[in-house]
């Protein structure tokens, strides 16, 4: 019978677990089922692969990626109790190699004398360096520990590839308001852990409507932050007696205000605050004011507006008001979008207030726009009119004696690679769409469009040094009917030696 080894190393102190009545409402409100893990529906919902998985008894090396608030470490715990493992913990801010190597050696003693698998949650992986992260390798790679690491940053930029590649990355999403508001109801209608029973104040707490509405509104997708901020209000609702006419706690708004540390602002995510301030925003950078466009980014940050939602409205912007005018400012919305992605808030808000103030800054343009939605009307209008025949593929040449593909002009056969033609449908050939303006970088493009029209009436000499598509199609043409004849004489040659 194996013998148990005493671990080398420092030993990591048991996680101290003091009395319910001493912990936070977000620590007595962890879920204790999947059933009640609220959000990350694509990975625990029915059809989730972890749910589907663990349904099987099998759980695999992961990572779990998201922002604050979105059930890391309590997803971890459920997934380990779900399987029958051993859960250990410990976080990368306060440990240390000797202190994941006698974890390790708990865990080889646990599955050698008992065959019990381990699952060791690492948090916030990213902050352990490379030797601390190569240490966890080789007991991740034999299965002593089944590693559940958690991070909130990119860990394709923060963990060796390495042990990247020995564990699968999940990415947990900030819970919907609803998925927040459905948190917080919880913790309020618990009659054993939450604010409904000895745990909370005498007589229970009811939250009004406009209270619980900011309170979700400014958590951000983050539970955690919620019940914080809730925690914090009935205790100053219950230190003023501010109790409705049934004996509950009521925390006011400007309770929510006081906990959160954040001014309650006259914007609703989801009502006409929401749009009028979008609106100001869009028209501040259409009409070349960036300071008051940044007035209203920082409104809509401040309130808790979905960063991408800002995000997506300046690419907008940088199309539909600066256009041609600036090209650039379209790579630049683009960038702050993928900035965003990759790093999150609050650093990204220097990505979006620098897009903000280019496009504000910009010179503006909307023929772009403007000619896309005429011919989108002449498409309603006029329906899906017929290709003119010499712009038309001619995939055989036989299709030719149709008039298919004759007489198409290819323009690098002309000086400056153009020439006169039709490209329009008949019904509409002299129709001019895009008439770009003298602003910015789309006055190099009217000069060269006003250019372009003046050579065509002129008149220009066709080129012949470099021969056009059809000249080099034809001699592909030619080498390729050579290759069938010298095959269809090989063959008969063959059949004559044969019968010979």
């Amino acid at each position: 019978m194996p013998t148990a080894r005493r671990p080398t190393g420092a030993r990591p102190e048991a996680l101290f677990q003091p009395p319910p009545e001493r912990q936070p409402l977000a620590a007595r409100m962890r879920p204790r089922s999947l059933d009640e893990f609220v959000g990350q529906g694509h990975l625990v919902g029915e059809r989730g692969p972890l749910r589907r998985g663990i349904a099987r008894g099998h759980l695999a090396s992961i990572l779990l990626w998201g922002p604050p608030g979105t059930g890391k470490t309590s997803l971890a715990r459920l997934l380990a109790g779900e399987v029958g493992a051993e859960f250990s913990t410990v976080s990368a801010v306060m440990a240390g190699v000797a202190d994941v190597r006698a974890l390790i050696a708990e865990a080889q003693d646990r599955v050698a004398l008992h065959g019990m698998r381990t699952v060791l949650f690492l948090d916030e992986i990213h902050r352990f360096n490379k030797a601390q992260q190569d240490a966890l390798l080789p007991h991740v790679e034999d299965g002593t520990i089944t590693l559940v690491g958690a991070t909130t940053e990119n860990p394709y930029f923060e963990v060796n590839s390495a042990l990247l590649s020995r564990m699968r990355v999940w990415r947990l999403e900030a819970l919907t308001d609803e998925e927040v508001g459905t948190v917080v109801r919880r913790a309020l209608a618990d009659p054993e852990r939450g604010l409904a029973g000895p745990l909370g104040p005498g007589g229970g707490v009811a939250l009004a409507e406009p209270a619980f509405e900011h309170l979700v509104s400014l958590a951000g997708g983050d539970a955690r932050a919620a019940l914080n901020v809730l925690e914090g209000a009935v205790a100053l609702a219950e230190s003023e007696e501010v109790r409705d006419t049934d004996g509950h706690v009521t925390p006011r708004l400007e309770d929510i205000e006081a906990a959160a540390q954040q001014r309650v602002l006259a914007y609703d995510r989801a009502g006409d605050g929401h749009y009028d301030t979008v609106s100001a925003f869009i028209k501040s950078l259409r009409g070349n004011d960036p300071d008051a466009a940044l007035y209203w980014l920082a409104a809509m940050v401040a309130a808790g507006e979905d960063p991408r939602f800002i995000a997506r409205r300046l690419i907008i912007s940088a199309s539909e008001d600066v256009g041609n005018a600036d090209p650039r400012a379209l790579q630049v919305a683009v960038a702050a979008a993928a900035a965003l992605d990759h790093i999150g808030l609050p650093e990204a808000q220097y990505a979006l207030a620098q897009a903000t103030t280019y496009i504000a800054t910009a010179p503006k343009s909307n023929r772009s726009g403007a000619a896309y939605w005429a011919a989108v009307s002449d498409v309603e209008g006029l329906g899906a009119l017929p290709v003119p025949l010499h712009l038309r593929n001619a995939a055989h040449r036989g299709m030719k004696q149709h008039g298919i593909g004759v007489g198409y002009r290819f323009p690098h056969d002309f000086e400056g690679a153009d020439v006169e033609q039709q490209y329009l449908p008949d019904e509409i050939k002299d129709r001019h769409y895009y008439l770009p303006t003298d602003q910015g970088y789309e006055a190099t493009l009217a000069a060269r469009m006003t250019s372009r029209t003046e050579a065509r009436a002129a008149g220009r000499p066709r080129r012949s040094t470099i021969p056009g598509p059809e000249k080099r199609h034809g001699v592909g043409d030619g080498l390729m009917q050579q290759r069938e004849t010298n095959r269809k004489k090989l063959a008969e040659t063959e059949k004559r030696d044969a019968a010979d």
